[in-house]
């Protein structure tokens, strides 16, 4: 199951009205969210063609989208305002076109377009009137950012007065409770302090930062009141969407570089952690496969349609190929702080053989992707096949990455990817498939080496700062050049879809900057103990499971009755959200901590 994707809207226009004689239609149909009425009038007398293209669908063949009859005839149709539209206008008889225009259109809006003759000349001219008003689609959102903000200000002053004041012992409970557990692994999320092992630090930060990625997660997987930002991006591009599970990925290894370590220093032998790795590789896999494949509302099962890859199926391999790793490359003891010329890096220099594997997987990611010979498309293709690229490539999505996929697989993988409404798609193509992997496991690399950065300079906070910022602008620019600061233009464009190098590269950059701060904040100077989300952090296997399988159900969600704004899907999306985080937090309360 992947983030926002079961609620996403259609961007099909739909043709509503297509002729109809005299004065423009006064009373449209009904419209949802993200949706306009746009109506074309005709004063020629030759009828005209009216075609469309998102603009975010790249290099994509227009569609037709409504045929007006002359001689005052009008035609309607909804159309959707997620994105830019790029409308024209001919007649098929002369072969010409008369104009073209793009424009974001608002929501619940209505729209006219006057195609008449130009006064005092023989070329047309398109005018263009509003008849009704748009609404202000961002209102909802900006009131509950504005709730959002005053809750999370009372929960800053709450323990300050409870401080001063000693009065309430639920705000105690609530604002200033350090937890001391873990989740899936009560050592996940801890590291030495000091020579004596049995002193040992949790690290709020990583368990805040996992509770906040799970959070919006679950946000997004609800819908995201309907917002185009809170789902993924079609293809190439990021939205809040696509920042989840990468987030999730790194710190998946910054986890298995500090449990793994604790383990190791204790004397672990290493027979014990390949049993540990293979039985949480296996029930993460199996959870995947098994649960979250397949919910009583689809049907009878059947494996003509059952997924293989899948979000749980790649955290469990990319987990296990990490925990390999550190298992067999990884360092029981960090070295006296002797003087060497490689002190300075030493983090990276002593796990030599873990990166030369990383290397050596990254360079299999590019030589497959670009140099990999794929039937009837051109060689090296990143593009979404469909209307795309002109429409020279339709049945080429995900280019090698889709191709070995739809080969191993078949029709056992994502039918319906973020693509399919816009590009119009045929083949299915899995977001979790096989050569995506690869990347997820450096992404993964890249939180062990967040680990590495806080084990190896503990206790110089300054440093470990220095160096996370370092390596999220590293990133950042590696990103920004392999893209070129485009969206679609770049050497390798940022895509969350093939889990693309420039894609790895910025969202370890996010990665860096959004621990440092956290670290910084928690860790360091003690403002925040990560409230609310530390509760989802320490039981993210079971809110994640749980989520995904009771989600559509009743009280998470209920069939919507207003659905011209968005202000009953936002209503919705952040009701099921805080019922998850409610939930967390009782079973915190309760010292319950799923592991496996």
């Amino acid at each position: 199951m992947e983030p926002g994707r079961l609620l996403n809207a259609s961007l099909t226009l739909l043709i509503l009205v297509t002729s109809s004689h005299g004065d423009h239609v006064k009373s449209g149909p009904t419209l949802k969210t993200d949706q306009a009425l746009l109506t074309f009038h005709n004063q020629l007398t030759e009828e005209v063609q009216v075609f469309y293209t998102s603009d975010y669908c790249y290099k994509c063949v227009y569609q037709h989208l409504a045929s007006v009859k002359p001689n005052n005839n009008s035609a309607s149709v909804v159309i959707s305002t997620k994105f830019t539209l790029t409308v024209q206008v001919d007649v098929q008889t002369r072969n010409a076109t008369l104009c073209r225009w793009s424009k974001t259109y608002g929501e619940a809006g209505h729209y006219s377009v006057w195609i008449q003759m130009s006064e005092g000349a023989s070329n047309s001219s398109c005018a263009h009137t509003v008849e009704k008003r748009p609404n202000n689609a961002y209102l909802p959102i900006l009131v509950v950012a504005f709730l959002l903000t005053m809750i999370a200000g009372l929960f800053v002053v709450a323990p300050y007065i409870y401080r001063r004041r000693c009065t309430s012992k639920f705000l105690k409970t609530i604002c200033c409770q350090s937890p001391q557990h873990s989740v899936d692994n009560d050592e996940e999320n801890t590291f030495e302090h000091n020579s004596d092992k049995s002193k040992s630090k949790r690290l709020h930060s990583l368990d805040a930062f996992r509770g906040f990625a799970l959070t919006l997660m679950v946000f997004v997987n609800y819908g995201g009141g309907g917002y185009w930002f809170f789902q993924h991006a079609p293809w190439n591009g990021l939205t809040v969407a696509d920042l989840v599970m990468p987030w999730f990925v790194f710190i998946i290894g910054t986890s298995v570089f500090l449990a793994f370590t604790s383990m190791q220093k204790r004397g672990i032998k290493r027979l014990q952690l390949l049993r540990k790795i293979t039985w949480r590789t296996v029930v993460l896999l199996l959870l995947g496969f098994c649960f979250l494949n397949y919910s009583p509302r689809d049907g009878p099962l059947s494996w003509s349609w059952l997924r293989i890859p899948g979000v749980l199926q790649r955290l469990g391999f990319t987990y296990f190929v990490l925990s390999l790793l550190q298992t067999f490359w990884g360092q029981k003891e960090i070295p006296l702080r002797a003087y060497h010329w490689w002190n300075p890096i030493q983090d990276v220099v002593l796990y030599w053989p873990q990166w030369l594997i990383i290397i050596l997987l990254e360079t299999l990611w590019l030589c497959i992707t670009f140099l990999m010979p794929v039937p009837n498309c051109p060689t090296g293709y990143l593009g979404a096949g469909g209307l795309g690229d002109n429409g020279l490539y339709p049945n080429c999505t995900g280019g090698a990455a889709g191709y070995i996929d739809r080969w191993m697989f078949g029709d056992n993988m994502y039918r319906y990817p973020t693509c399919k409404e816009i590009y119009h798609t045929t083949q299915p193509f899995d977001p979790e498939g096989v050569l995506g992997t690869i990347n997820s496991i450096v992404i993964g690399f890249l939180g062990m080496q967040a680990g590495k950065i806080i084990i190896f300079y503990k206790g110089t906070n300054f440093h470990i700062l220095c160096r996370l910022l370092v390596w999220a602008i590293i990133l950042g620019i590696s990103a920004a050049i392999l893209s070129k600061c485009t969206r679609d233009e770049g050497f390798i464009p940022v895509n969350k879809n093939l889990w693309s190098l420039s894609y790895v590269m910025c969202m370890g950059c996010f990665s860096f900057l959004l621990l440092g701060a956290m670290y910084f904040v928690t860790d360091i100077k003690g403002w925040w103990a990560g409230q609310p989300f530390i509760y989802l952090g320490m039981n993210s296997i079971f809110v994640y499971v749980g989520h995904s399988l009771l989600g559509f159900y009743f009280p998470f969600s209920w069939e919507m009755r207003f659905q011209e704004s968005h202000w009953e899907w936002l209503f919705q999306s952040l009701w099921g959200t805080a019922l998850w985080v409610l939930i967390a937090y009782f079973l915190y309360r309760k010292k319950f901590f799923l592991k496996i």
